[in-house]
Formats: structure tokens, sequence, C-alpha cells
């Protein structure tokens, strides 16, 4: 073994160490984690809704689909936006184009699986639409779960805002502030509020960005007074501690309200649920004592009477044990 031979092998090792590196860094630079979180604020601030074209023209577009050629034709359906917004307000990682593909996919499943088993058209039809409506349900949930967590978090913010103010911060270092001590998921509204203000976009066009993305009402009134008080002046931390203070009160009649309706939520959950746990129970005592449901056509009509029943007295309840405030 020659000096030569040593030296091309350390030479060879050193070429493949250095090329992983190179391709290491670029995957890095395109595709890790810092990249895909500049990534996702520079798609959550170009979705605002407020923004002129001229200022949208140096942001990226959010995209609506994986692909260029989907999301051009989803550009093309109507309301699509509105679609994309309930996913943007979900705090979900979704796509248009994956909520809209997993609608459609469920269904011919379902069916499927019904006509493998011998189950009646009526009762596959059912569950299969039932399972169409899942994801959509699963994201309302996602929706509701993280609207409900920011309005517990408003009146935080809104003192956090007074005291930044009052300690002598201007009104964008103290939204700053709110976006890099605050915790999820309010930081990141305010985060995206504050990249819009970073990027040209007036305080009163990102604050009605902001109201877009959080359809909460007392958030409303926060963006109303603070629009307010940069038109005509005035001491905007006691604005901020009034609106905190109102907001809490608001909170505790809710929860006053939410134990009184306790009850009637649950006795429509029960009564909602008893027939389907007294059929599995009488099917596990007796597998063939209800064959005759969907066997015999008047015990087929029997059950889509029953589920219409139900679904009517699902809604009824549900408008009767609703309190609105």
């Amino acid at each position: 073994m020659t000096p030569i031979f040593y030296a091309s092998i350390i030479l060879l090792f050193v070429a493949v160490a250095l090329a992983l590196e190179g391709a290491y860094e670029y995957w890095n630079s395109r595709h890790g984690p810092v990249a895909r979180r500049v990534d996702s604020r520079i798609r959550a601030v170009s979705a605002g809704g407020h923004v002129s074209k001229e200022q949208l023209s140096i942001l990226k577009s959010r995209m609506l689909a994986g692909s260029s050629g989907l999301a051009r034709f989803l550009q093309s359906v109507p309301r699509v936006h509105t679609i994309d917004l309930f996913l943007q307000q979900s705090g979900l990682k979704w796509t248009v184009a994956r909520l809209i593909g997993t609608c459609l996919v469920l269904p011919p499943i379902v069916l499927l699986v019904g006509a493998l088993f011998r189950v009646p058209l009526v009762l596959t039809a059912t569950g299969g639409a039932f399972c169409a409506m899942l994801p959509v349900l699963y994201v309302q949930h996602r929706r509701n779960k993280r609207i409900r967590s920011l309005e517990r978090q408003l009146p935080d913010v809104c003192d956090m805002l007074a005291r930044a103010l009052r300690s002598g911060h201007a009104f964008t270092g103290a939204i700053d502030m709110v976006s890099t001590e605050f915790a999820e998921p309010m930081s990141g509204e305010f985060r995206i509020t504050f990249d819009e203000i970073n990027y040209g976009v007036s305080i009163s066009e990102a604050l009605a960005n902001l109201a877009t993305r959080v359809p909460i009402r007392d958030l409303r009134y926060f963006v109303i007074a603070v629009v307010i008080q940069r038109e005509t002046g005035g001491n905007l931390s006691e604005v901020l501690e009034g609106i905190a203070l109102l907001i809490r009160e608001r909170f505790k009649l809710f929860d006053k309200v939410r134990v009184l309706s306790a009850e009637g939520k649950m006795s429509a959950w029960v009564l909602g649920l008893l027939p389907f746990g007294t059929g599995a129970l009488m099917m596990l005592g007796n597998p063939g004592f209800l064959d005759v449901l969907w066997q015999d056509p008047a015990g087929i009509k029997m059950v889509e009477v029953m589920l219409v029943s139900m679904v009517f007295g699902m809604f009824w309840m549900r408008h009767i044990a609703r309190i609105r405030v």
C-alpha cells in the first residue's frame, strides 16, 4: 500500500462527507423546521383577506392543495376561500383538497363494506352520508375547541396589552410582546398580526384580518376600540382593562347558563343513545331477535321512520338546550 492509496481513501471519505453535508444543508434550508415555520407564517399572513393587491404581491399565496394544478382548479370553485378560512380557524394543517378528498373517499368505502355484508341499501346510504360528514365534523370540533381557548385567553391578552402600554411601549411593541410571551393559540394569531404590520399593512387592516381569522365577538369589540382610539385619541390602557373586565363578567354569566342547561343536554344524550344501546344488548343476548328489522319490509320502514324521528328529536332538543346570552 503506497501513501498515494491512503491519501486517495482519505480524500474520498472527505468528499463523501462533504457531499452528504451539502445535501443535508440543502434539504434543511428548504424542508427543515425553520423553513417550515417561516413558510407557515408567510402563508398565514397572506390569508388575511383585507390586504391590498400590491401588498399581497410580495407574499406567498396560501396553497389550497398539494399540487399547483389542483390548487388552480380549486381557485375557480365558489366559496373555496371560506372553506380555507374554516380550516385555518381550526388550527389544522389540512388543505382544502385533503378535506374534500377525504369526504369523497369515505362514502364509497362504506357502500362497499355494506355490499359485502349485505346490509340494506337504505342503511348503507345513510352510513355513507354520515361518514362523508365526519371530516367536516372533526374540523368543526377542532375549530370550536380552538375558538373556546382563544375566548378564554382574550381577557389576559387585554391585560397584558394594557400593562405594556402603561409601561411606555408602543402598541405594535405590545402586540410583539403578546406574540412572543403569551401561550398558544393566541400568541400565533398576534404573531401573524405583527408580521402583517411589519410587511407594511396598516394597523387597522391587520386588526381587521385578526378579527376575520378569529370569529369572536369580544375580539371584534377589542378591534373596534383600538381603531376608534387611534382615530380619536384617549387612554387605550383603560379601555382595554374595561374590555377585559366585561369579558370576565360575561364568562361568569355563561358558566351559570352552562350549569343550568347541563341537565337538559345530558337528557338529550341519554335519549339519543338509549335505542342503540338497548339494541346492542338485545343482539348480544339473542342475536336473531332483531333480524326482522332489516329483513322484513315493514321492519325497514320502521327503522327509516325511527332514524328520521331521532334526527328531528336531536335537533329539537339541541335547540331547546341552547340558551343564547
